[in-house]
């Protein structure tokens, strides 16, 4: 490499500084990500340009992006349209969806947490689920996501759920919750960010809209303004769902004073002096009628708890 105004690489040095291999460096300029190198007469001249192209090219490999989205990008950039733009919106998507901070928790207090016996495939199948992610160097320590979501599983299981149906239900959950964001996604993309990133406008005769500079920061902007709708609409959703299933279920087992229903074959019966203490209160007529009142009370308070809870962070 010579020492200039403007530094100029062979392909041995771009691959050295940029940690690329020459034979990847090569890919990508078949491929159009790269801008092709000046000749110089048997030899190719790099320059810091494509050293920086390299390294944004490892950035959105990093966050998830294929080669075909990325040349996108870097097209867009190169029609004049800012990779400053491109990658704040970027930046704003890969942003963290919650509040929530990950935390680390060893070996140690993880096998106290559940049991407090080793127990490697529960380990095995948490990390496979991205409930503990693995430390390099640090065996007997793991990063936890989403703390809470751990705390949920400790919690069922000391309630005496065991791992298996914990994991298996993560699982099942999973898959719906990633139905509920795809549909989010896609309806969001169709009624709010089509006019930004240069999709068919609603009215047809006005064609595509640009993807200009000031369009990938509003767009970036909306991302932000839209990120905790989905799941304050999902948690408000899943209030009512539980608080409707909740008392069904409650009037199903317990039956209307405490005594079991014909169609279920292993009923849950509240105490004979509970049932007689609510005879006494509100009659023997409205007994089931009491016991949903109170139920959805208690559902109701504890659910302002939780709503006033995260409004004071």
């Amino acid at each position: 490499m010579s020492e200039q105004a403007v530094a100029e690489y062979r392909i041995e040095d771009l691959a050295h500084h940029s940690g690329a291999t020459v034979r990847t460096i090569r890919a990508y300029q078949d491929r159009g990500l790269l801008p092709k190198p000046e000749r110089r007469g048997r030899s190719n001249v790099y320059r810091d340009t494509h050293l920086a192209r390299l390294r944004q090219i490892a950035d959105l490999l990093d966050r998830g992006y294929t080669l075909a989205s990325i040349k996108e990008l870097l097209e867009a950039w190169d029609a004049g349209r800012g990779l400053g733009g491109v990658l704040g919106l970027v930046a704003e998507v890969h942003g963290p969806w919650t509040d929530e901070e990950a935390a680390r928790i060893s070996r140690a207090e993880l096998n106290e947490r559940f049991g407090g016996m080793p127990d490697d495939d529960a380990v095995d199948e948490a990390c496979e689920l991205g409930v503990l992610e693995r430390i390099p160097g640090a065996p007997d320590l793991f990063l936890v996501p989403s703390p809470q979501e751990l705390a949920v599983a400790a919690e069922l299981y000391a309630a005496g759920v065991p791992l298996a149906a914990i994991t298996g239900h993560l699982r099942e959950l999973r898959g719906q919750v990633e139905h509920i964001a795809s549909r989010f996604l896609e309806f969001t993309t169709e009624h709010v960010f089509a006019r930004y990133l240069g999709q068919v406008s609603p009215s047809a005769h006005e064609g595509p809209f640009p993807r200009t500079e000031a369009d990938l920061a509003e767009a970036a902007t909306m991302v932000r303004r839209l990120r905790p709708l989905a799941q304050q609409t999902v948690d408000a959703e899943l209030a009512r769902a539980m608080r409707l299933f909740a008392t069904r279920h409650l009037q199903r087992h317990l039956g209307a004073a405490g005594t079991p229903q014909p169609s279920d074959p292993s009923p849950v019966a509240l105490p004979a002096g509970t049932v007689r203490a609510v005879q006494e209160l509100v009659g023997t007529d409205h007994v089931a009628e009491f016991i949903r009142a109170a139920t959805e009370r208690e559902l109701q308070a504890r659910t302002m708890n939780d709503l006033a809870r995260r409004g004071g962070r």
